[in-house]
């Protein structure tokens, strides 16, 4: 897989995981609950685990292309909100739209 198609599969990927827990009451997209609803420290949580599940995809693409980089606290906290900047729409879904319910 060349350079440029692992970054754009590892934002395509970093978006579907930043919106996942927002989009579905399970935890990770396929644990259920016994709850009928999960709380946002839950999906707030399940946000932090995702996070580190896409870094760590990305630290195996950037192993397979050559060299790991060094990175500092400014890598983590610009990915980290480039991450909740990505579950944005899964927010304003769930919590900002007006939902009927039936």
């Amino acid at each position: 897989m060349s350079q440029s198609a692992s970054v754009w599969l590892v934002l395509v990927v970093a978006l579907v995981a930043a919106n996942l827990p927002f989009l579905n009451e399970r935890l990770f997209g396929c644990i259920p609950l016994r709850t009928a609803r999960k709380l946002l420290a839950v999906r707030l949580a399940e946000l932090v685990v995702l996070y580190f599940i896409v870094g760590a995809l990305g630290l195996l693409f950037e192993r397979r292309v050559g060299q790991i980089s060094p990175q500092g606290w400014e890598f983590f906290a610009v990915s980290g909100s480039l991450f909740l900047v990505l579950a944005f729409p899964g927010f304003t879904w769930r919590y900002l739209i007006k939902h009927h319910r039936s």
